[in-house]
């Protein structure tokens, strides 16, 4: 027994001959909403980071988010690939993506932003944090649409045979992770917004962000077929848990220096 893949075209619609595509409105979405987002977060507050701020950081971010996932997904998921056909890297609606490339990205970016304008860098930062499982979100349900990251073979009813998974039922992970990295994540973090101070923590959004992220990505492995060309690591570990445990050390770290009357 298996749930039928949904026929969702991973074109959305075309314009003359360019074909705009689910992947893409994804990522338009995730920058429109989460730039809206860290507006609303720092509106009518007297202390940088101002709205204008992240009106003036957005090309950084996309430049972040874009250059550091591919560059990312190149040297760390398929690098003997690249070496072989390097023009393939340029090829990018091929997919081929890393999130914790796009994540060092975006901190690169938002550190020179930060440092040319003189803002405090974690105070910079959180509410980026908080706006960044948006963009996961739409990410996993574009995953989904493209049929591609699926899970693990399974026998459980909600198992789905995925177009390039073969015949066998498999987890719809894109689904858990929407839910665990997006939705979940979300709500926790915009819960912190409204419960704590966390402007007087610069750090804190950031770093439950970091733990947030580090156990849903590391707890969705489980569910997630490893990329085809590395595999499991040792003890069956997998390239995303792998690259997930130093986020959440580095998460409770912050949390820790966030609670400083001293940080920044």
């Amino acid at each position: 027994m298996a749930l039928p893949f949904p026929s969702i075209d991973p074109v959305a619609f075309h314009i003359g001959p360019v074909a705009v595509r689910w992947y893409a409105l994804a990522y338009l979405g995730a920058f429109l909403f989460g730039w809206r987002y860290c507006m609303s977060l720092v509106r009518n507050r007297l202390t940088v980071p101002l709205p204008k701020n992240y009106d003036d950081y957005v090309t950084w971010s996309v430049a972040g988010v874009v250059l550091g996932g591919r560059l990312g997904y190149v040297l760390v998921y398929n690098l003997d690939h690249y070496i072989k056909d390097p023009m393939d890297i340029l090829a990018t609606w091929h997919g081929g993506m890393s999130f914790h490339g796009g994540l060092a990205g975006v901190l690169l970016s938002a550190w020179l932003y930060a440092r040319k304008h003189k803002i405090g860098f974690w105070r910079f930062m959180d509410p980026l944090a908080a706006a960044t499982p948006i963009g996961l979100f739409l990410g996993r349900l574009a995953n989904f649409v493209n049929g591609e990251l699926f899970g693990r073979a399974t026998d459980i009813p909600w198992g789905m045979v995925f177009p390039h998974g073969g015949d066998q039922p498999r987890h719809p992970s894109q689904l858990y992770q929407a839910g665990m990295e997006g939705l979940l994540l979300f709500l926790v973090l915009f819960i912190i917004t409204k419960k704590t101070r966390w402007q007087e923590h610069p750090g804190l959004l950031s770093g439950v962000f970091l733990i947030g992220y580090g156990i849903a990505r590391i707890v969705g492995e489980f569910f997630r077929q490893p990329d085809a060309q590395i595999g499991f690591l040792w003890g069956g570990i997998t390239m995303g848990q792998l690259l997930s445990l130093p986020m959440v050390a580095f998460g409770l770290w912050l949390i820790r220096r966030a609670m400083r009357p001293t940080a920044q």
